[in-house]
């Protein structure tokens, strides 16, 4: 992303549009500490969460300037869970999102990461959140089959398996599992799937997760990147109907959902959601969240 486009983002951001300059000034701030400051800096998140964060860590750092870089979906997690539930992250990164559910929220977590560099960043941010023992961590990818695949080891959030018509000299072999092998005694309530376009072979090997009655809600990032493996999103689309869950968009303020007819166009991620009843009832019945000074 380009400053251009970062500073727009962060202008036009949900939790920034009223005060811009309070946004570039904390934008500001990080720039010459991320460059002052030697080895990592622990960031205040929301509700007691914390994270680590250095310099051109762009899947945390964002969250410095906007509160919550994904607004929407980041929010959804804050409000649909509870502590009693279990998050699934698939593609966790470093963590922004185990860290929410399971720190801000304090649901039970597992998370899936198949980078070990990347890996070892999101066992640091557990540690760093005192949550050990109430999220397990697989330095795994997640796909249709047990094995091994080469994954891009250097592309920072944009890391994914290899498909079969590109080259990284950099590539690294990684353990694969699927989510029915690792969840079939669990009974997961929302799954976040962030794979840089690898949802479908992780989708064929969750059939039997994807029946769990537990399982109310899935996120899913899809962004086109499903091309380069010859996978059409429209086809997800459908199996995630086949399985009764419709895509939704939310809005964090008002905390309504609206029906959407297929994928979101508006952002990368499009929310997956069966029983929208009483997902909607989650969503009303939930404690508010204090984010940059706002009350969600």
């Amino acid at each position: 992303m380009t400053i251009i486009k970062l500073l727009k983002f962060i202008a036009t951001h949900p939790l920034n549009r009223d005060r811009k300059t309070d946004a570039l000034v904390r934008f500001a701030r990080w720039q010459i500490a991320s460059r002052l400051l030697r080895g990592d800096i622990v960031c205040d998140w929301v509700n007691g969460a914390r994270f680590f964060a250095r310099k051109g860590e762009t899947g945390l750092t964002q969250n410095i300037y906007t509160g919550l870089q994904e607004f929407s979906d980041m929010a959804y997690v804050l409000h649909v869970l509870r502590h009693t539930d279990l998050f699934i992250d698939v593609g966790a990164n470093v963590g922004s999102y185990t860290i929410l559910a399971c720190r801000a929220v304090g649901a039970a977590g597992l998370a899936f990461e198949p980078i070990p560099e990347t890996y070892a960043r999101l066992q640091e941010n557990i540690r760093l959140n005192h949550l050990e023992n109430q999220v397990a961590c697989l330095n795994a990818g997640v796909g249709n089959s047990p094995g091994t695949i080469k994954f891009t080891g250097g592309l920072d959030t944009m890391n994914h398996a290899l498909a079969q018509s590109e080259s990284d000299s950099g590539a690294i072999e990684v353990k694969v599992v699927t989510l029915d092998s690792i969840l079939k005694d669990k009974e997961p309530s929302l799954i976040k799937i962030d794979v840089e376009g690898y949802e479908t072979p992780v989708l064929q090997g969750a059939t039997e997760t994807l029946k769990k009655e537990s399982l109310h809600s899935v996120i899913m990032e899809l962004n086109g990147s499903g091309a380069r493996y010859g996978h059409q999103e429209t086809k997800i689309v459908d199996m995630m109907f086949d399985y009764r869950f419709a895509g939704y968009t939310y809005d964090p303020f008002t905390r309504s959902l609206q029906r959407l007819e297929g994928k979101s166009r508006e952002s990368g991620n499009t929310l997956f959601i069966r029983d929208v009843e009483y997902v909607a009832d989650r969503l009303r019945a939930s404690p508010q969240f204090e984010v940059l000074g706002q009350r969600l």
